[in-house]
């Protein structure tokens, strides 16, 4: 099917790969990537760092060359493929006096004795110089201290989809082609022996990538000598008013794939949520769909994550709908009184867990408030983008100021009216059945959004 998702096992990896923007890392860490992969395995990985969230000031570039190993497909993430790599040396430039001082000092600090001297003190920064952090040659390895490591390449996936031309004198679509690689631990000091089961933000084949992406040829010509500096984009105001919809099924460490949508009302601050949660990566089986609503605190920006406004949500009531029979049976052998009325549990049947204080088969409390980080973006169609929280990844929930996330999930996007009808056509039991009913459903909408609608659905054919 030319407009669904197709995700070849094992993947076909070779050639370059692009971050689309700037990416956000947990720390916070801002950086952009260029990995190139060869036909004998071979890869050759660039990561280059920046002090601000627009990646326009590069701070140090790393030069990461090693061998990959595709082995089975994966029994935890369903839909990837488990890799083996091995790293044969990683390289690392300075922009800047400041960022040489800034890193030799870590590794100075933190690392064992074959790191000490790593940079003599005082030692002036010389443009272009390309320092050794670590040789499987020499044995040498002083990369902890920048809390680098490449497990990433241990959890692999790729997308391929069609993207239709918009443009009224264009027909037909184009291919584009996604590099999912294994997510970053949220806690540093996880990070070094973390094996990924979810995803970090796909990089996008240099060659077959979604038009227009400004950031994609200025990354892809870019090297180790001469980072890429992304253009310059307007800061919006954070404005949360209206709905916000996944743009794709959503992976998240500890295996759930998921759909979001959500509607703020910025006149009184209160939120209203749907979670449809499934058992596979294109979302097309569902196990069981959370309602959740509450209010939420007038934002500040971030000092901690530039760019990004802390807020804090309050979750006051919920109820949930299980999809299908094993949900069903686990609700229903739960503790009486956790987690809605026990035994009445029904395929389909949405029940209130606002009396049992949530629900603790899934992990729900209530009343219960999450410290959270927002960050609102236009993206190159100028559509709105809302990006939340990435949530922790030991699976708990950032229930103290100190847990306030400092990267964020995949974006949502904005539904441009999003109205009765669509929160109904979404809550169908399965968001990609397009019956004659769910697309009446939608006539009052206008015309942009039924395309939205149509390119959103089209993808999980």
């Amino acid at each position: 099917d030319s407009t669904g998702i197709a995700a070849r096992l094992p993947p076909r990896l070779e050639g370059r790969w692009v971050s689309t923007g700037c990416e956000v890392r947990p720390g916070p860490e801002f950086l952009t990537r260029s990995y190139l992969f060869y036909t004998n395995r071979l890869f050759k990985a660039l990561q280059f760092y920046y002090w601000d969230p627009s990646c326009r000031d590069p701070s140090y570039s790393l030069v990461i060359k090693g061998k990959l190993r595709l082995r089975q497909a994966s029994w935890i993430t369903r839909g990837a493929t488990e890799a083996d790599y091995h790293l044969h040396k990683v390289g690392i430039v300075f922009h800047s006096q400041k960022a040489m001082r800034e890193v030799a000092s870590w590794i100075n600090q933190t690392s064992g004795e074959g790191c000490g001297g790593f940079l003599p003190p005082g030692r002036s920064w010389a443009p272009g110089a390309l320092y050794e952090v670590l040789s499987a040659r020499t044995e040498r390895d002083c990369t902890a201290a920048l809390g680098f490591a490449m497990h990433e390449l241990s959890l692999v996936r790729v997308e391929r989809h069609f993207q239709p031309l918009l443009q009224p004198q264009q027909s037909g679509s184009r291919l584009v082609e996604e590099l999912y690689l294994g997510d970053i631990h949220t806690d540093w000091g996880e990070r070094l022996h973390y094996r990924p089961t979810g995803y970090q933000r796909p990089m996008q084949s240099a060659l077959h990538h979604v038009h227009p992406c400004p950031a994609c040829g200025i990354i892809s010509r870019a090297d180790e000598h001469h980072p890429p500096i992304l253009p310059a984009r307007a800061a919006l105001p954070m404005q949360l008013s209206g709905s916000w919809v996944s743009t794709h099924c959503e992976v998240r460490p500890a295996v759930l794939f998921l759909t979001r949508y959500f509607t703020f009302h910025g006149d009184n601050h209160t939120w209203q949520g749907h979670y449809y949660h499934y058992s596979d990566p294109l979302c097309r089986q569902p196990t069981f769909t959370i309602y959740a609503s509450g209010h939420y605190t007038q934002g500040i920006p971030s000092s901690k994550v530039r760019g990004g406004t802390e807020l804090a949500f309050k979750v006051t009531q919920a109820r949930v709908t299980p999809m299908d029979q094993v949900t069903v049976v686990m609700l229903n052998s739960s503790e009486p009184g956790s987690c809605g009325l026990a035994g009445s549990w029904r395929a389909g049947v949405e029940q209130d867990i606002t009396p049992t204080n949530g629900c603790l088969a899934l992990g729900i409390k209530l009343p219960h408030t999450e410290y959270e980080l927002f960050k609102t973006e236009q993206d190159t169609q100028e559509r709105s983008l809302l990006y939340i929280g990435e949530r922790p990844t030991d699976g708990s929930s950032p229930d103290s100021p100190d847990k306030r996330p400092t990267s964020y999930q995949a974006p949502l996007v904005q539904c441009a009216a999003a109205s009765e009808e669509f929160s109904n056509y979404i809550s169908l039991k399965y968001v990609g059945r397009k019956d004659a009913n769910g697309i009446e459903a939608l006539k009052p909408l206008p015309v942009a959004f039924l395309l939205f609608i149509a390119l959103l659905f089209l993808r999980w054919d």
